[in-house]
């Protein structure tokens, strides 16, 4: 990963593929924990036995001598001036310590082969993915609107594993990618940052920049690569709107206008804007979900449907509910309706099937 505070690193993509391994000083950590334990043993079977071991010194064999014995034995030094003479610290060393000398040196070379081999695993893994990858979601910008954004999304029922975010700060794309998305360093401006994220195969882009200028950008950009994609973006300012729709998204969502807007009707009618902010927050209590016309429903108006239904949409035109085309439904339509989280379900069932009190 490049460091933190390198100017250039939003210039040079970067693939984070989310992983469950542990990280390196932790893994160090252990394969010292497992060398240290084998150390142990060897000096506590030498010094178990430490008569059948002769010493060229004074004849002895200490804990310290046993200690000292167990290390150049393991680490395969074997200087000779502790040797077993004894039939039982003989067969020990055949059946125990020669084993142990070789996991000595499993542990410690697969240190190192494992450090070597990381960035060909890790290359590996991205050229897979990017083979592998298509239909998914690419969300540019991993700060409260995208992160708001995504959270969205798997309340929907998007898959984690379908969302790639993109980001010019190392510090968010790892947050991202602890959060088990796979994740790209750089500038969604460039077209070979988006390239890394194999946005010429993704479904839907999310722009979801704090700019812009920048989200007019990476639309631009987006689009250039991807001309069927369906481009979902975020500006701040209103007068702006024309700009992403002329550069190729398909909607545009003013964040500062639409937080106004909540703000003016928390002041005027505060029940209003929480049912608002509750349908806004999907997953959490009402939401409202798009669904096919089930067959008993064609030909009928659409106050007769049982859930509350708000609008149809019919040939790609969104019709509201007191329209007189609401009076006969298709085969082809599709519904917004509002529902209630599965959460909020689940405790009115309880509370509809709990004995009442007389």
């Amino acid at each position: 990963m490049p460091s933190l505070n390198d100017p250039e690193a939003a210039r040079r993509p970067l693939v984070l593929l989310p992983s469950s391994e542990p990280g390196p000083l932790r893994a160090v950590a252990k394969r010292v924990g497992i060398a240290l334990l084998l150390l142990f043993a060897v000096v506590a079977v030498v010094y178990f036995d430490r008569d059948g071991y002769r010493d060229t010194g004074d004849g002895k064999l200490s804990l310290l001598d046993a200690f000292y014995y167990a290390t150049v034995t393991v680490s395969t030094t074997g200087y000779g001036d502790i040797t077993p003479v004894g039939d039982a610290a003989r067969f020990v060393n055949i059946v125990f310590i020669t084993p142990v000398r070789v996991l000595f040196l499993i542990v410690l070379v697969g240190t190192t082969l494992e450090v070597l081999a990381e960035r060909t695993r890790e290359d590996w893994r991205k050229s897979r993915w990017r083979t592998r990858v298509r239909d998914h979601i690419v969300v540019a910008g991993y700060g409260t609107k995208g992160r708001s954004a995504i959270k969205t999304l798997l309340n929907t029922g998007v898959d984690r594993e379908s969302i790639v975010v993109v980001d010019p700060d190392p510090r968010v794309v790892a947050e991202a990618a602890e959060a088990g998305f796979v994740s790209i360093v750089g500038d969604a401006t460039r077209s070979s940052v988006l390239k890394q994220a194999a946005v010429q195969r993704a479904r839907e882009i999310v722009v979801a920049s704090a700019r812009d200028d920048t989200a007019v950008l990476i639309t631009l950009t987006a689009r250039q690569l991807n001309p069927h994609a369906g481009i979902q973006a975020s500006v701040r300012e209103s007068e702006n709107v024309p700009l992403l729709r002329q550069s190729g998204a398909d909607r545009v969502v003013t964040s500062s206008e639409a937080a106004g807007r909540l703000l003016g009707m928390s002041t005027s009618q505060p029940s209003v804007s929480q049912v608002i902010e509750d349908l806004l927050d999907q997953g959490s209590g009402l939401d409202l979900v798009s669904r096919e016309v089930r067959p008993d429903e064609v030909g009928g108006p659409l106050a007769a449907v049982r859930e509350p239904a708000l609008a149809i949409v019919r040939d790609g035109r969104t019709i509201p509910f007191d329209h007189p085309e609401c009076t006969m439904l298709e085969p082809s339509d599709r519904l917004i309706v509002a529902r209630s989280s599965p959460r909020l379900r689940g405790t009115a069932k309880d509370e509809d099937s709990a004995p009442s009190e007389q």
